[in-house]
C-alpha cells in the first residue's frame, strides 16, 4: 500500500483480455483480438470512494450530487499567467460556477505556455493556475491531461503529484478514466501526432516515458479500447487535446482520425472533447452519434482563419475566449458554450432513455 498525493493505492496482478488495436507509424492500420494479457490492477482510494481496475489505465471516481446530476466545466488552452484575457475567462468561469454548483474542472491540455513547465518549482505553475483561478466555485478537483505545448517542457513535472501538495486541486495524468456516473476517458493524443517527430521545427519535445512510440501508442490504443468495450455507463465522453473534427487553425488529426475515430463508433461514445484550436466549436457527426465539442478558448485566440466545413454538421464556431459548461442527469445532457464576457453563444442537448433489467 503506497500512499501518493492524496491516493491510496495498492497494487496486485490479474488477468486482462482486452482488444487489440495496432498502431503503426507508417499509419498501416490492421485490427486483431488479443487474449490473455496480464495487465496491472490498481485499487484507487480518493476520499471514500474506491475503484478497482483490471488494465494500465488510472482509474478515479468523483461522486455526483445525491439526485443524481452532475455539472462541470471544460477549458483548454489557458495558461499565459493571466494575459490574452485569461484571467477574463477565469473570471466568468467562477460566476457560471457558482450558478451551476459545479462538481469539476476539466481542462483539455496545453496547461502551460509556452513550454510547460520546467519542473515541480516552475513559478509558471502558480502564476498560471493557482493564482488565476481563485473563485470559490473553481476550489474543486481540476482533471487535466496533457496538451503538444505542456510536452515541450518537462511533462512528467505536471504529472508530479509534488504538485498536487501543492494545489490539492491538480490532477493531471497523460491517460485514465474517470467514473462519475457518466465515464470519461482521458486519452494522452500529443504522441499520435507524427509532425511532432519528424517535423519538431525548432522544439524539444520530452518523450522519455513515450519512447518506443509505437509500443507506447499500440498500449494506449489496447488500453483505450478496453475500457471502453467494459464500460456500462450511459454516457461515454472521451476527452483528448488535439481535434477529430475541427474547422479552426490546426484542423483535423488525422492520426486520431484512423485510430482513436474507430473506437468512438464501435462504442458508441456520445461526445469528444478537446482543445488544441483556439476556438469554442460544435461539431455533429454525420457517421455516427458522436458530438464533437472544441474547447480551447482559455487564453489567447482570435486567430482569424476557420476553414468550410458543411454547414449540417458545423453547429457553432466562435473564433474567440470561453469555455463550456455541462450538466448531466441519468437521462439528459446540457451543454452551452460562454465568451469572455459571459454570454451564452450556444447551446445543445440530447436525452436517453433508462434501461431497466427484466
Amino acid at each position: 500500500m503506497a500512499w501518493i498525493a492524496g491516493l491510496f493505492i495498492s497494487f496486485s496482478t490479474l488477468p486482462c483480455l482486452p482488444t487489440l488495436t495496432s498502431f503503426h507509424i507508417n499509419m498501416v492500420v490492421p485490427t486483431k483480438k488479443a487474449m490473455n494479457q496480464r495487465l496491472a490492477s490498481w485499487t484507487l482510494v480518493v476520499g471514500l470512494f474506491v475503484v478497482s481496475c483490471v488494465a494500465e489505465l488510472e482509474r478515479f471516481e468523483h461522486a455526483g450530487k445525491p439526485d443524481g446530476s452532475l455539472s462541470f466545466l471544460v477549458v483548454g488552452d489557458w495558461g499565459r499567467r493571466g494575459h490574452y484575457n485569461q484571467s477574463q475567462v477565469a473570471f466568468q468561469m467562477g460566476k457560471i460556477g457558482e450558478q451551476l454548483d459545479i462538481d469539476f474542472i476539466i481542462s483539455t491540455g496545453d496547461n502551460f505556455y509556452d513550454n510547460g513547465l520546467t519542473g515541480v518549482d516552475d513559478p509558471l505553475f502558480h502564476q498560471s493556475f493557482t493564482d488565476i483561478y481563485t473563485a470559490p466555485s473553481l476550489q474543486k478537483q481540476w482533471y487535466n491531461v496533457l496538451g503538444n505545448h505542456d510536452y515541450r517542457g518537462n511533462a512528467e513535472a505536471q504529472l508530479s503529484p509534488i504538485l498536487t501538495k501543492m494545489d490539492n486541486r491538480w490532477l493531471c495524468f497523460r491517460s485514465f478514466v474517470l467514473n462519475a456516473g457518466p465515464e470519461f476517458f482521458f486519452v494522452d493524443t500529443t504522441p499520435f501526432v507524427t509532425k511532432y517527430f519528424t517535423d519538431p521545427e525548432d522544439h524539444v519535445y520530452d518523450w522519455k516515458a513515450i519512447l518506443p512510440r509505437e509500443k507506447y501508442l499500440n498500449n494506449l490504443l489496447m488500453e483505450v479500447e478496453s475500457a471502453l468495450g467494459e464500460s456500462r455507463a450511459k454516457w461515454k465522453i472521451v476527452v483528448g487535446h488535439h481535434a477529430i473534427k475541427s474547422a479552426g487553425h490546426h484542423g483535423n488529426a488525422k492520426e486520431l482520425n484512423i485510430h482513436l475515430l474507430p473506437l468512438l463508433q464501435t462504442y458508441d461514445v456520445d461526445l469528444y472533447i478537446n482543445g488544441h484550436d483556439h476556438c469554442l466549436q460544435h461539431i455533429s457527426s454525420s457517421d455516427s452519434g458522436t458530438q464533437f465539442m472544441t474547447s480551447g478558448g482559455g487564453s489567447k485566440a482570435w486567430r482569424g482563419d476557420v476553414s468550410w466545413w458543411n454547414p449540417q454538421e458545423l453547429k457553432f464556431y466562435h473564433d474567440g475566449q470561453g469555455f463550456m459548461s455541462v450538466e448531466m442527469t441519468p437521462t439528459e445532457v446540457s451543454i452551452k458554450f460562454y465568451d469572455v464576457f459571459g454570454n451564452v453563444l450556444h447551446n445543445w442537448s440530447s436525452s436517453k432513455q433508462l434501461s431497466f433489467a427484466i
